[in-house]
């Protein structure tokens, strides 16, 4: 059975704007007790009140989560404030320059990979390590896919090819999770409304080379979706879900 709702934890990381803002909240309207993570503590403090969980509720945690020592730290304050840890949802990410792959630096390359596999890994890591640990054992990790982790956009190498190999992360984290009760499912999304995807309004490159604007729809859909995978009991698992604005091109991308 899950562990009932007032004794559920979260840490959410790139909590301070957009995604993991709106699934923060709709988290806390649920009566989830938040660890709010990013680079920023301003945009997170603003989470918090905006999720008006209150200080017995939250915490607020500034961390960069593609340093080890930070996001063991991380979760070391979620325990010791809150005992547990039942749910991760890996969110912090960053598209990156666009630019042609002949064209993209190597360091650019790396800081996307650095944020988006590697410190996706460390939290999971962090947070498997607790789950496995705490008593009852288990806990729940929701990794932020993409569209992209099924089809590219132009000019997307590094976001690309980060976003695919998170899927793989998701299914090892599933496999190896199996023994201790870590369930772990992933949510790709495609065009939410977010300061990430404030261009889709003014037009966006497609495949074919036009520039052409693209429907988004609502953040908290997204949230929305997060939510209910996350009070899946252990037993059960949203192993992928796709949740996308109707009309973009996705379907007949190319």
């Amino acid at each position: 059975m899950s562990q009932p709702i007032d004794h559920r934890t979260a840490v959410v990381t790139g909590a301070g704007s957009g995604v993991g803002r709106a699934v923060a909240a709709e988290l806390a309207a649920g009566d989830w007790r938040l660890v709010l993570a990013g680079r920023r503590g301003d945009p997170l403090h603003e989470t918090a009140r905006l999720c008006g969980t209150g200080a017995a509720g939250t915490a607020v945690v500034p961390t960069d989560v593609t340093d080890p020592a930070a996001v063991d730290a991380l979760f070391a304050a979620a325990v010791a404030r809150f005992g547990r840890v039942d749910l991760l949802f890996n969110n912090a990410g960053t598209f990156g320059p666009p630019a042609p792959v002949d064209e993209l630096d190597v360091a650019e390359w790396r800081a996307v990979v650095d944020l988006n596999l590697t410190g996706a890994f460390l939290c999971a890591r962090a947070a498997f390590r607790q789950m496995r640990a705490q008593d009852p054992q288990g806990g729940r990790i929701i990794n932020n896919g993409s569209i992209s982790a099924h089809v590219p956009r132009p000019n997307s190498v590094a976001y690309t090819a980060t976003k695919h190999a998170v899927t793989g992360l998701t299914k090892s984290l599933s496999l190896d999770g199996r023994p201790y009760r870590i369930a772990c499912g992933q949510i790709d999304i495609g065009n939410a409304a977010t300061e990430m995807t404030a261009a889709m309004s003014r037009g966006v490159r497609q495949a074919d080379g036009r520039i052409a604007v693209e429907p988004t729809m609502d953040v908290t859909d997204v949230a929305r979706t997060v939510r209910h995978m996350a009070e899946l009991p252990l037993e059960a698992n949203v192993q992928f879900a796709t949740v996308m604005a109707t009309a973009m091109p996705y379907i007949g991308r190319g």
